[in-house]
């Protein structure tokens, strides 16, 4: 029953953990070759990291209710049928970049719910009948960069939600090893480009009903001929023959418009196809409406775009990486098209006219070009929405260049060599939402945007040349909602510089130290990053240089950034900075404080979820500044010289899930640090310099054993001390051998010592004399059986024990009686013990050399030492012998109560024979007569002895 009782209990408490782990899916801890993704919601699916870590096998810790792993670039070779059976709840898989040459059939049988499964770049050359049972729901399939050139007829039959197929970069030759592809029944997109196909035909497919698939990649395939004759893709709407073709050419045959009657997307780069055949493929798409013609210049000079601004269905036509001189002028009867992109062309110019006439153009992209001014015909473009012309070489915009283009929302000028904006340079540009000025040489706004731009929502300003932000610069940008000034030329910011920004909720800008209050009116601002400039020319902060926060009511995210060369200096931000901001949520230093900061920095940040504090040292951190923020959940001290974490025990971050400490100075660290933070599910210690000796054997045991918390890449660390334990891992270190625990000694033998102490005081209080009687009983036993060999006669017939303050009455009373008058030899210590002999050997000869002792009891007997142990001894030898041999008088009447702290005499005194001298009175002769009567008795017990003199109660 007991065995059984037990059992039952296991099994509960293992069904109670279960249904704990399944409340909490993403439970965490640390795994030895992979790292759970830290999510901000800790009801979100688990996602396990477990890639570029040159892993042979699959991990065994991967917990079970991940629904993500990855697991690519490693050194997995082969996949066993056990190595995935224990995650049910996998969705997402990815096994890119390993060496898997072969998998067991099987092997995914337990992955019912996998919708994505990638195992590109490995070395798999052949898919077997069997591979993919199981994954009934799998909809992504990634085999792309393997060796397959065999695909079983029933491979796909289980992957009844199979919708993309990536088998490029393979081996495979016939059109029949993807007939069981096509026959899925939600196939719509499959990648085949970079076989080793020579022939495209139709004919060969052999399939029950036609394929419902939508894309169609097989680019970069040998293709002698490309040939639809049969109506196998009635639902085909993109296709790429991208690099496909040989000498003499790909010869394209479709008999029948009707056959591909639904292709809107085509996609031409490098392709080897005569000019006719293209021409016949362009004449022969009624529905196409995008384009990709890229590496086509030899067709392009050849005059293709005429074929190709024919088709009236066309749309979108992309051009890039085609290096044609006047491109843009065989462009002129395009007039259909609403999107094109000619960058990457070497263009320096767009002729008058080119363009002009494509009307309905709605995108236009001429970046990465050799432009020295906007087009003119651009100006012509009213409908235009998106521009770009990033990446080219203008200098300069007039104010005509956007005149007619009143309908442009995008705008991308980036990266060009603008040096200066006119106040009307975008007058015109009433509907544009976003706008990129980043990395050109502007030095001034010009006014353009104090006006203009209305509705601009989007305004990328960084990496320019401006040295002053001047008030009124954005005053015209009501509805900006981003802006990025960020740089490094910035020397002065005057006050009410973003004025007008009533709506700006991002803030992107580059400060000196020497302003002051500049965002008094962004009362709206909600993320704010600075980026402060100091170079080699700095001294000081301006002591006022911090007033400008003092405003930002409405700021959740607040970024510092000092930008310090080997000449600069941290900063110092006061905790005044902070008092308005109610709302902040998310704060970041980097660089900023000479120290750490003032305990009382966020005492008005009651919100404050996200800290983060890095480049800084802070070696003397007061547990103070968390006080006040009890909501935080995420906190990064990386870069900081900590040496200790005993300040987290002090800290109340009892919500804190989220803790960075790497590139720290911590060698040591006490596991109970993190019974302080309940809720620390991630925890990331990376290249700090720990000591691989007991001192950390508490750490390494709670890194392995605890459920909830996950220390990233823990069985990685590496031990930096002791110099025997140097490159070795932290987690190896042998703990066993520390488990003599100190505090588990000390707690056993202060307890020990405890009821030592108690059982003695108990002992000495109540049984001190009984164990007294015990040893010398013991004592005498020894004594009298070294007697008893010896087989030694008595000496005197009476050892006389007394007081020396009763010696006279010895003297006068009791010699003259026993000896002179009775003629008994007695034994006195004065008298007759050996000198040098220790007094305690002296007493007991004496006793047991005696037929009989005699104690002379008095007050002073009682208090005497020797006295008491020379009773003690006779009586000892009483209890030794069973005879009577211990005659006791009493020279002084002494109450019953006075003989009680004296428990044997009192005893003595019930059981045994003794004698009162005052009882005497008168009749001394008497007295002596039965004190000589005592002196004759036997051997005999005395249990029943009568009492000779003496009151029968004392």
């Amino acid at each position: 029953m007991g065995i059984l009782s037990s059992n039952v209990i296991q099994m509960l408490l293992v069904l109670l953990l279960s249904l704990l782990l399944h409340l909490n899916p993403s439970l965490a801890y640390s795994l030895k070759n992979c790292c759970i993704e830290y999510s901000e919601n800790p009801l979100a699916d688990v996602s396990v990291d477990c890639s570029n870590r040159k892993l042979g096998v699959v991990p065994d810790d991967i917990p079970r209710d991940a629904s993500s792993v990855r697991l690519y670039f490693n050194q997995l070779q082969w996949i066993n049928r056990d190595d995935f059976g224990c995650l049910s709840e996998l969705r997402f898989l990815d096994l890119s970049g390993n060496q898997i040459a072969h998998v067991d059939d099987g092997s995914f049988i337990h992955l019912r719910v996998l919708t994505t499964l990638k195992m590109n770049q490995n070395k798999l050359t052949k898919l077997t009948g069997n591979l993919f049972q199981g994954l009934s729901n799998l909809t992504v399939l990634g085999l792309e960069n393997n060796n397959i050139h065999f695909i079983h007829s029933l491979a796909f039959r289980f992957l009844s939600s199979l919708q993309t197929v990536m088998l490029g970069a393979n081996q495979l030759q016939q059109m029949s090893d993807i007939q069981p592809i096509l026959q899925l029944p939600h196939l719509q997109n499959l990648s085949l480009r970079e076989n080793q196909f020579t022939f495209f035909q139709s004919k060969d497919l052999l399939l029950n009903e036609p394929s419902g698939l939508k894309v169609l990649d097989v680019s970069e395939n040998k293709f002698e001929n490309f040939s639809i004759t049969t109506s196998v893709f009635p639902r085909l709407e993109k296709l790429d023959l991208s690099e496909c073709g040989q000498d003499p050419g790909l010869k394209w045959d479709v008999p029948d418009k009707r056959l591909l009657c639904n292709i809107t997307h085509l996609y031409f780069c490098a392709t080897l196809i005569p000019f006719q055949e293209l021409q016949k493929v362009l004449q022969s798409l009624d529905s196409l409406m995008h384009l990709r013609l890229n590496y086509m210049e030899k067709w392009i000079k050849k005059g293709l775009l005429a074929t190709v601004c024919e088709i009236p269905t066309l749309r979108k036509l992309d051009l890039f990486y085609n290096h044609v001189a006047n491109l843009s002028s065989k462009l002129v009867t395009c007039s259909q098209l609403t999107h094109l992109d000619v960058s990457h062309t070497y263009m320096s110019e767009l002729p008058k006219g080119s363009i002009g006439r494509m009307h309905q153009l709605r995108s236009l992209n001429v970046g990465t070009n050799f432009f020295t001014k906007v087009p003119d015909d651009i100006k012509n473009l009213s409908f235009l929405e998106f521009l770009s012309l990033e990446n080219n070489l203008i200098s300069k915009l007039g104010c005509e260049d956007f005149r007619n283009t009143t309908h442009l929302k995008e705008l991308y000028m980036g990266n060009n060599h603008i040096s200066n904006l006119d106040s009307c340079a975008f007058e015109n540009l009433n509907d544009l939402k976003v706008l990129d000025m980043s990395g050109n040489l502007l030095w001034t706004f010009g006014g353009a945007f104090k006006i203009c731009l209305q509705k601009l929502e989007f305004l990328d300003l960084s990496k320019n040349f401006v040295s002053l932000l001047d008030k009124g610069d954005f005053q015209g940008l009501r509805s900006l909602k981003y802006l990025d000034v960020a740089s490094n030329n910035i020397r002065r910011v005057t006050h009410q510089a973003f004025d007008g920004l009533d709506n700006l909720g991002r803030l992107k800008v580059s400060l000196p130290l020497e302003f002051e209050n500049k965002f008094r009116e962004l009362q709206q601002l909600e993320n704010l990053t600075v980026y402060f400039n100091i170079d080699s020319s700095f001294k000081s902060p301006h002591p006022y240089h911090n007033e400008a926060f003092y405003h930002l009511k409405s700021l959740k995210v607040f970024t510092l950034i000092c930008e310090v060369d080997h000449f600069g200096f941290p900063l110092d931000v006061p905790m005044q900075m902070f008092q308005a901001m109610k709302h902040l949520e998310a704060f970041t230093a980097e660089n900023v404080y000479i120290a750490a900061p003032d305990p009382s920095t966020f005492q008005s940040n009651t919100q404050l979820k996200n800290l983060t504090i890095r480049y800084t040292d802070l070696s003397g951190l007061d547990p103070e500044l968390f006080l006040p923020i009890p909501h935080l959940q995420v906190l990064d001290l990386s870069n900081s010289k900590l040496k200790s974490l005993d300040f987290l025990i002090q800290a109340d971050l009892s919500a804190l899930r989220w803790l960075a400490l790497s590139n720290n100075e911590l060698t040591v660290i006490n596991e109970t640090v993190f019974q302080s933070l309940p809720a620390l599910t991630y925890l990331d210690l990376d290249n700090n310099p720990f000591t691989c000796d007991c001192a950390n054997a508490g750490f390494i045991q709670w890194v392995k054993n605890n459920n909830q918390t996950q220390i990233v890449n823990a069985y990685q660390y590496v031990c930096s001390f002791l110099v025997a334990e140097q490159g070795s891992k932290l987690l190896d270190f042998d703990i066993q051998s520390c488990w003599m625990d100190i505090g588990f000694l000390c707690f056993i033998s202060s307890t020990c010592l405890v009821v030592v102490t108690l059982l003695s005081s108990f002992i000495y209080h109540f049984l001190r004399w009984q164990i007294t009687y015990a040893f010398h009983l013991f004592l005498a036993f020894l004594y009298d059986s070294k007697k008893r060999k010896k087989g030694a006669a008595h000496c005197y017939d009476a050892f006389i024990s007394y007081n020396v303050h009763d010696e006279d009455w010895v003297y006068k009373e009791m010699l003259p009686a026993l000896e002179g008058e009775q003629g008994w030899k007695l034994c006195l210590h004065h008298r007759d013990f050996q000198p040098g002999k220790p007094i305690i050997d002296n007493i007991t000869d004496a006793i047991y050399g005696s037929r009989k002792t005699i104690c002379v009891i008095s007050q002073r007997y009682l208090q005497s030492e020797w006295c008491s142990r020379e009773i003690q001894m006779a009586s000892f030898r009483l209890f030794d012998e069973q005879k009577d041999v211990l005659i006791l008088l009493f020279l002084e009447d002494i109450p019953a109560q006075q003989l009680s702290p004296f428990y044997r005499i009192r005893k003595l005194v019930k059981r045994h024979t003794y004698l009162s001298w005052p009882q005497a009175g008168q009749h001394t002769g008497v007295f002596w007569q039965n004190v000589g009567r005592a002196l004759q008795t036997g051997d005999a017990p005395t249990e029943t002895a009568d009492i000779l003199t003496g009151p029968a109660g004392c």
